[in-house]
């Protein structure tokens, strides 16, 4: 309870006196002129990530850290102690510090991160769903930049939504030995991505912004893994493309091509700076997926397996 209430107050406190500063700020430049024309679930991100990347005195960021831990329940057996971290977004941003053991077989899937799969099954009419009773359209997702032959081989194909909440593990992986072919990042808003939100906002994985990736097996079987991004900072970071800038000032959709970009299960690919949805899309008798709709899964555990 002592850390819970001192590190509430501290988040609380310190956050407004931030919203505060960056509104003053923002009201009296040419970038917040420009700002004005982003969602404002973008320009609340953008406040979020200055709070959590601001190194504050370290007897004040122990009490927001280990406040952070306690309220949200963190299991921190396979981190670093809090205290270690220098920042909120370092602690957000963890790495493992004891190595997950993963099945390597060739002809599993596993999960690319710690999450709760929140839906999942057979991709039908060109629709998958973001939550029961929540459909969207898989053409409108990958974008025009996703060729119409690809977008027909996932006809009967495949789905999985891993939900990742601001306790989990921030991290995604490869879930297979694969290539990228191609990268697409959407720019969008930055809409929450909990359930609550799942259930009420139609469209919201088209809505938001998110990052597209191509893959092929060496057998050349097709998957894309798609991450979306979500209200409160609002980046992704994708370890082998830099150049990708997530909740920035562009509007435009960007396309990264690659010819040799080959990755093995279990590499780390990036990270969410807070928590967010990975959606995988699988081509048509490509995979059976395990029975995992409504439970939680850890990156490394098997997901699914080649017909």
């Amino acid at each position: 309870m002592r850390y819970f209430s001192k590190g509430i107050i501290s988040l609380i406190i310190l956050f407004v006196l931030f919203i505060g500063y960056q509104i003053s700020d923002f009201n009296n430049t040419t970038q917040g002129n420009n700002m004005m024309k982003k969602h404002i679930t973008n320009t609340i991100s953008r406040y979020f990530y200055k709070f959590a990347t601001t190194q504050f005195p370290s007897w004040l960021q122990n009490i927001i850290n280990n406040g952070y831990v306690n309220i949200l329940g963190l299991d921190m057996h396979e981190f670093k102690n809090p205290t270690q971290y220098k920042t909120l977004n370092q602690l957000f941003t963890r790495e493992i510090m004891i190595p997950r053991q993963i099945d390597h077989s060739l002809n599993s899937f596993i999960s690319p991160a710690d999450s709760f799969i929140s839906e999942a099954g057979t991709i039908t009419n060109n629709t998958a769903l973001q939550i029961k009773g929540m459909s969207y359209k898989i053409d409108d997702l990958l974008t025009l930049h996703t060729s119409s032959e690809n977008i027909a081989k996932l006809e009967g194909g495949k789905f999985m939504n891993f939900y990742l909440s601001p306790k989990d593990y921030h991290r995604y992986h490869a879930p297979i030995n694969f290539k990228i072919t191609k990268l697409i990042h959407i720019p969008g808003k930055l809409y929450p991505v909990n359930f609550t939100y799942l259930k009420k906002q139609q469209n919201l994985f088209i809505e938001n912004e998110r990052v597209v990736l191509e893959c092929y097996t060496s057998d050349n079987k097709l998957f894309y893994m798609v991450f979306v991004g979500a209200l409160n900072v609002g980046k992704m970071v994708f370890t082998f493309e830099p150049a990708v800038e997530t909740n920035s000032d562009t509007t435009q959709i960007k396309v990264y091509t690659y010819d040799d970009l080959k990755v093995h299960k279990g590499d780390c690919l990036g990270y969410f700076k807070m928590g967010s949805t990975v959606v995988m899309l699988w081509e048509k008798d490509f995979v059976n997926l395990e029975n995992l709709v409504d439970h939680k899964v850890k990156f490394g555990n098997i997901i699914a397996h080649y017909k």
